[in-house]
C-alpha cells in the first residue's frame, strides 16, 4: 500500500508540475503571435499598395488614351489647315 501511495503522490506532483504556467513558453507564443499579426498587417498594407498602384496605372492609361485622341484631332486640324 505504501508503494501505491508514494506512486500516486509522485504522479500527482508530476501532473501538477506539468500544469503550472510556463512563462518562457507563454512569452515565446505571445511573441510568435505578435510577429504573425505584424506579418499579416504588412501583407494587408502591401496588398493595398498594389491595389493603389493598379489604379494609378489604369488612370495613366486613360490619360494616354485621352492625349492620343487629342493629338490625333490636332493632327487632323493641322492637315486641314495645310490643305487650305
Amino acid at each position: 500500500m505504501k508503494k501505491i501511495a508514494l506512486t500516486l503522490v509522485a504522479v500527482s506532483a508530476l501532473g501538477l508540475a506539468a500544469c503550472q504556467s510556463n512563462s518562457a513558453a507563454n512569452n515565446t507564443m505571445t511573441n510568435e503571435a505578435d510577429a504573425a499579426n505584424a506579418a499579416a498587417s504588412d501583407l494587408e498594407n502591401a496588398a493595398n499598395q498594389v491595389e493603389s498602384a493598379a489604379g494609378n496605372v489604369a488612370d495613366a492609361a486613360g490619360n494616354v488614351a485621352d492625349q492620343a485622341s487629342a493629338v490625333a484631332a490636332n493632327a487632323a486640324d493641322v492637315a486641314a489647315n495645310a490643305a487650305k
